[in-house]
């Protein structure tokens, strides 16, 4: 591909910052709590809750994970599978921005039902993935409102839990599934790559707040708005610069919003 000057100097800026933000520079950020377990559904589990309350300051969600993984002991697989009432009286008094207590209880639930039907959230997801398909959206759609409908058979579907699961069709970015997408499709130094099912060129780029600053500075978007269309325009603009690994650059341009620093 021929790059104009601006798009071979943020090409090489881009491959620059992927390469000094490695595992070195992981905190803070919620991707440190599934590297405390070895076991893939251990880390699984432990992935999709810390990509599930990635919203918010960065202070509060460690906070919140913290509270979260020390009830979930050794093995959040465990604890899914053995998930009981007498459980749901440990998350009393956590709460996480949008989510109650009750949000969270309901959240282990769906969770305990997914792994005793399907055995993981990856034998889930795949059953909505069609390699045909340009990127995850429709994945992302069908598994959110499967999730969403399990939720419905067995408890309260809050706003709360309503904000756990979104969906494309929505317009929402999806910012915390396609952050654990990302964590559990990719392999390097922290993307732990256990769904090589699914091949990199297919993700979406997490878009927060930080992403959509630095990305419009970029002129990656020029979207005002932070919207499914927003996270696809960024990706597809990744694409030129990496087709195969577009969303590679994920961590190091959060991380540069997150810490003020200049790009």
């Amino acid at each position: 591909m021929k790059y104009s000057n601006r798009e071979l100097l943020l090409k090489n800026k881009l491959n620059q910052h992927y390469k000094k933000f490695d595992f070195s520079q992981i905190s803070p950020d919620p991707l440190e709590f599934p590297y405390r377990f070895k076991n893939p559904l251990d880390i699984e589990i432990s992935a999709f809750i810390s990509a599930t309350f990635a919203y918010g300051n960065i202070t509060q969600i460690i906070t919140s994970l913290e509270k979260i993984h020390k009830v979930m002991g050794k093995s959040p697989h465990s604890f899914v599978m053995n998930f009981s009432k007498k459980d749901e009286a440990k998350f009393e008094g956590i709460v996480h921005r949008f989510y109650s207590s009750e949000d969270i209880v309901s959240l282990f639930k769906v969770l305990k039902i997914v792994y005793q039907n399907y055995g993981s959230l990856k034998f889930l997801f795949l059953l909505y993935y069609f390699e045909e398909e340009k990127n995850l959206k429709e994945s992302i759609s069908f598994f959110s409102c499967h999730m969403l409908d399990i939720a419905s058979k067995i408890c309260e579907v809050t706003p709360g839990v309503k904000f756990m699961f979104p969906s494309p069709h929505n317009n929402s970015p999806c910012k915390r599934v396609n952050l654990f997408l990302r964590w559990m499709v990719r392999k390097d130094a922290l993307d732990f790559g256990l769904w090589n099912e699914i091949i990199p060129s297919k993700l979406i780029i997490p878009v927060d707040t930080h992403i959509a600053r630095i990305c419009t500075v970029l002129k990656l978007t020029k979207r005002k708005n932070i919207s499914w269309l927003m996270v696809e325009e960024i990706t597809e603009n990744l694409k030129k610069y990496d087709p195969v690994d577009p969303i590679k650059y994920d961590f190091a341009l959060c991380h540069i919003g997150m810490r003020n620093l200049k790009f």
